[in-house]
């Protein structure tokens, strides 16, 4: 299963040139990388990142990911995918642009 995480251009940068990360700063206050699976996506776009562009969608195997990977209650009661170590370059499955139209963003074809 594919998990999802929504990052920040220059977060996306920094994660590439550095081959690693341990997450946005809401993931550092919290001590573990938020995901979100392809049915929640879209309400975190729109809860943490209404209004924002320029942000990169990065899409991992949740399996791959391992023990560290936990899934755990959110929002709504929902269980999230909350990763427990830093995410690699090479946990990353595909990376995409997550634009901004006219009524949100506007996710690849496939993924919602």
């Amino acid at each position: 299963m594919l998990i999802l995480k929504i990052l920040r251009r220059p977060e996306w940068d920094a994660f590439r040139a550095a081959g690693e990360t341990a997450g946005a700063p809401v993931d550092l206050d919290d001590g573990f990388i938020h995901f979100s699976t392809p049915s929640q996506v879209a309400g975190t776009a729109e809860k943490h990142f209404a209004g924002e562009s320029d942000l990169v969608l990065v899409a991992c195997d949740a399996e791959a990911l391992g023990p560290a990977l936990k899934w755990e209650p959110s929002r709504g009661g929902a269980l999230f995918p909350h990763l427990y170590r830093p995410l690699r370059l090479a946990d990353v499955v595909w990376d995409k642009s997550l634009p901004l139209g006219v009524t949100g963003h506007i996710f690849p074809e496939g993924v919602l």
